[in-house]
């Protein structure tokens, strides 16, 4: 049986399909699996690794409101450095007349673009600095292992501060947007990612950004979300990004 996917856009508006995936399952044998059991203690160590990661990185994350001639659409930053530029998908801020931020403490304030990287659907926009102002630590995504645990951090479907886990379940995928964008190397996680989550964060569990979610999939015969299949740009991509948007 053949599986078509393509790939849901995470922002509040608007389903974008592009790329598919084809997968397929051969054989009837039954596989023998064996579950290794986990202690209590290593399941309250994870959870708290988990809760001192989600505690470092969350203050940075932002909601982003952006109005266009279409209308309102929803989607995630994250503050990168003290100067108040706030990284995000390109597709969150594309057509913009107003940007507000909505920041971890519930206040909303102005934001302006600073540029875009459209080649890798990122964007910087500006806020005015402010008082214990908390900004990610960027993490080395070339150190990603297939397997490890990650954090989605972003306002899905416009619900603030919400982080959901996974792992990381490929690495070097190559995915291509609906508008021909393609992003090489991206991350593809089964931590769910909604519409509203494009341009969070997703982390590690030292509460490093290791990348920014970007696109979920969704089951073209059915047009359904596919569970567990979203995608993330690479932090090392970002950060060469960013430096080029912000010099």
């Amino acid at each position: 049986m053949v599986l078509a996917l393509a790939l849901l856009i995470v922002f509040g508006i608007g389903l974008f399909a592009g790329w598919e995936f084809a997968g397929g399952k051969s054989g009837n044998a039954t596989p023998t699996t064996t579950v290794p059991s986990v202690s209590s203690g290593s399941s309250n160590a994870l959870q708290t690794q988990q809760e001192i990661a989600i505690a470092k990185v969350e203050p940075a994350v932002v909601r982003l409101n952006v109005m266009t001639v279409q209308g309102e659409q929803v989607g995630s930053g994250v503050i990168i450095n003290a100067n108040g530029d706030i990284v995000t998908n390109n597709h969150v801020v594309s057509g913009a007349q107003t940007i507000e931020a909505v920041l971890s403490n519930g206040k909303t304030v102005p934001a302006q673009l600073v540029g875009t990287d459209a080649a890798y659907d990122l964007a910087v926009v500006h806020i005015t600095p402010y008082a214990n102002m908390v900004v990610a630590q960027i993490g080395n995504s070339s150190q990603l292992v297939v397997g490890q645990e990650v954090i989605a951090i972003g306002n899905p479907l416009g619900i603030t501060e919400t982080a959901t886990t996974g792992i990381v379940s490929a690495l070097n995928q190559r995915i291509t947007e609906s508008a021909g964008i393609t992003i090489p190397d991206a991350i593809q996680t089964d931590a769910a990612i909604n519409p509203g989550n494009s341009g969070g964060a997703l982390i590690n569990l030292q509460g490093q950004l290791i990348g920014i979610p970007t696109m979920g999939a969704i089951d073209t015969e059915f047009n359904t979300p596919a569970n567990g299949i979203s995608f993330a740009i690479p932090s090392n991509i970002v950060v060469t990004a960013v430096q080029q948007i912000i010099q």
